[in-house]
């Protein structure tokens, strides 16, 4: 989330990362872009009005980059021209100050949901083979069983699910996890890939020495 006001910053990070969101918030544009190089989003709130670098010129730079991250763009100004010059720049959708935070949250929700290819997508959750995760939940279904995970289990598999064939550094899991800024114990992860091995299933997680992890063979 990209947002100079800091009362509205503050709301809007405090209810998302209630809903179980992980969200890194920055005051500037420059930061702004500075993240979206290292780490990959989900999805980004975009305020228009932002020093340094305004959002316009955010979105303009995140889509020359072929970033196809979602951005929600946020603005004060309801003028129809600009709204249209918005799209047309590659926002996916766009909320006018000030927003209702449920709102807010059911808007993220769809222009992810789009994002996602098809059979990630659909609303019953995720299912590759045995294994079906169920958003909103922080549980997932193993072999027709209900398994209830916490929220840093949950993100974990959630992250190894949306790159599986690929390797994931721990790094990186991490980010997908918490927040850039926060303190993270050095064998977080660790604990997390243990217990989910434990709960589901040994072979469920590969570990590739030197490089990180990634989801086994379902």
């Amino acid at each position: 989330m990209a947002e100079d006001d800091e009362a509205l910053g503050r709301a809007t990070c405090t209810f998302m990362m209630r809903q179980g969101h992980v969200v890194d918030w920055v005051t500037t544009g420059n930061k702004l872009l500075e993240l979206s190089g290292k780490f990959e989003y989900d999805c980004v709130l975009l305020d228009i009005g932002l020093p340094e670098l305004g959002g316009q010129d955010c979105l303009v730079n995140l889509r020359n980059r072929a970033n196809l991250t979602p951005v929600v763009v946020i603005t004060a100004q309801g003028f129809r021209d600009q709204r249209i010059q918005l799209l047309d720049l590659g926002a996916d959708d766009y909320l006018i100050k000030p927003y209702d935070l449920e709102e807010l949250l059911a808007r993220v929700k769809a222009v992810v949901r789009r994002s996602l290819p098809p059979e990630q997508a659909a609303e019953d959750g995720v299912t590759i083979g045995p294994l079906t995760l169920q958003p909103g939940s922080n549980s997932v279904r193993w072999r027709g069983n209900s398994v209830v995970l916490t929220a840093g289990e949950y993100r974990v598999l959630d992250t190894l699910v949306r790159r599986r064939g690929g390797a994931v550094s721990r790094q990186q899991l991490e980010a997908a996890v918490y927040g850039w800024n926060e303190t993270i114990g050095s064998n977080t992860i660790e604990v997390h890939v243990h217990s989910l091995r434990r709960k589901l299933a040994p072979e469920l997680i590969v570990t590739l020495r030197g490089i990180g992890y990634q989801l086994g063979p379902l």
